[in-house]
């Protein structure tokens, strides 16, 4: 597991440092995101809403979410290294300052809630996951501080999103499902669907500096 974990400590940094490359440059403002959310608040600013494709699942609560991560996701839905229709129609559509503008205004739109330094470890099946997918050792000891900007913070999320991504790792033969990324496919692969329901539904009850901020009624 040791030498595996290296390996995917590797991979992950060069996969950072190729989107760090390309988007780090841009200063994101969040003035100018709060202008352009019209597209993203429609699915993610609706406290509890749900889609169905690729099946019935929450949207990401992305409001304090991580800028560098925000970013890294929106050029691989642009790149269609993830393959999500109506995302990769969405990222499409934006240039490289509005995917920064957007990141840093939903990076500051957290809810200020102060994540312990260590999650707690859930149930005996939950730590053996964890344990197994070396999960800590990207996205941090509280699952909120993760070691690289363009990695997310996972605690809290929504469990049938976590589950759905995962999953989504797994897929690699479809052409409108699926996400490309060595390192979480080398992670993910290494779980059946039933544990991986455990290990979402384990990272989704612990504190989170994530929410849903409802969008305003339309006028």
């Amino acid at each position: 597991m040791k030498k595996f974990l290296l390996t995917v400590s590797a991979l992950a940094l060069t996969c950072a440092s190729t989107v760090s490359t390309h988007a780090q440059d841009i200063r994101g403002d969040k003035t100018a995101g709060a202008t352009k959310n019209a597209l993203c608040i429609g699915c993610h600013g609706i406290q509890g809403y749900h889609i169905g494709f690729p099946e019935v699942h929450k949207v990401p609560k992305i409001s304090g979410q991580s800028a560098g991560y925000i970013r890294a996701a929106l050029h691989a839905y642009k790149a269609g290294q993830r393959k999500h229709p109506s995302m990769r129609t969405l990222a499409a559509s934006l240039s490289d300052q509005d995917i920064a503008d957007l990141a840093a205004y939903y990076e500051a739109g957290g809810n200020g809630v102060n994540v312990p330094a260590t999650a707690a470890e859930g149930s005996v099946k939950a730590a053996e996951l964890m344990a197994k997918g070396g999960c800590t050792s990207c996205h941090g000891a509280n699952l909120s501080k993760p070691i690289d900007p363009t990695y997310p913070k996972i605690a809290g999320q929504y469990a049938d999103y976590l589950y759905v991504a995962l999953r989504s790792y797994k897929i690699n033969d479809k052409p409108m499902i699926g996400r490309s990324h060595p390192v979480m496919a080398g992670i993910a692969k290494q779980f059946s669907d039933k544990e991986m329901k455990v290990l979402a539904d384990h990272v989704a009850s612990l504190p989170s500096e994530m929410q849903t901020v409802q969008r305003s009624r339309i006028k």
